[in-house]
């Protein structure tokens, strides 16, 4: 008992001493792991750094708050002199919100127009039209192309070819008689749908001058040409991201 109780002060008077100890080398490990995970190099990390680093840290943090000051000040006398108050810009924010859904291409639906183009037929006995050419029996860009404008024109909110939404990134490619489109092939018939108003869509594609000329080759050669009116069609959404691109001047050598 006696021998238990004169450890007790000593006991205490070591504990006071590993505990500031333990709490010193703790934060030398915690400053080490900080610099090694910054890629600084571990042998060059000394005891004599530790208050360089700190000061380094507080003289980004005031950098960083300067700076938050000064966007936020341009933003003050930016909305000053728009007449714009915090209720305007957080109106303006939610309306911005409101219009990204339909400006992500998502599904529409309503009345509209579905045209459909299809190469020329073999008659009953295999054989195509007398005097025709090859290039007379197929659906040619174009032919695509002239109908696609002309719904555009006509005031079509949304087009679908085949299954795949248009886009203003979009670029149909006939070759020979496959379509390409975002990278995948098609054969025909070829189907555009558009929603929009049916007798506009339809007065536009009658006046467009390329669709006139595809419907004589279709009168003469049997190309296919079929539009249809329909009071509940959907166009799909696109759901691929778009990604911008475009051109740069080169800079003068």
């Amino acid at each position: 008992m006696r021998g238990s109780t004169a450890s007790e002060p000593t006991t205490r008077s070591a504990w006071k001493i590993a505990v500031p100890v333990v709490c010193v080398l703790a934060g030398v490990m915690l400053a080490t792991a900080h610099s090694a995970s910054q890629g600084g190099e571990l042998r060059s990390l000394t005891p004599s750094r530790l208050p360089n680093l700190v000061r380094e840290v507080q003289h980004n943090t005031e950098h960083m708050q300067l700076r938050r000051d000064e966007l936020a000040a341009i933003i003050s006398e930016t909305q000053a002199d728009i007449g714009m108050t915090d209720v305007d810009v957080a109106q303006t924010l939610s309306d911005i919100r409101a219009l990204r859904e339909p400006g992500v291409f998502s599904a529409q639906q309503g009345s509209g127009i579905v045209v459909t183009l299809t190469d020329a037929a073999r008659d009953q006995q295999g054989n195509y039209p007398s005097g025709a050419s090859p290039d007379d029996l197929v659906v040619h860009q174009q032919d695509m192309q002239s109908v696609l404008n002309a719904l555009w024109a006509g005031g079509a909110t949304a087009i679908q070819v085949q299954d795949q939404r248009l886009t203003a990134w979009s670029a149909p490619r006939c070759i020979g008689n496959t379509l390409l489109l975002h990278g995948r092939a098609y054969s025909p018939p070829y189907v555009i749908s558009a929603v929009g108003d049916p007798d506009s869509l339809g007065e536009a594609l009658d006046a467009a001058p390329g669709v006139r000329l595809y419907r004589q080759y279709a009168a003469r050669y049997g190309l296919g040409y079929d539009v249809n009116e329909s009071e509940d069609l959907t166009i799909v959404a696109h759901e691929e991201p778009l990604r911008l691109r475009y051109a740069s001047p080169l800079e003068p050598q």
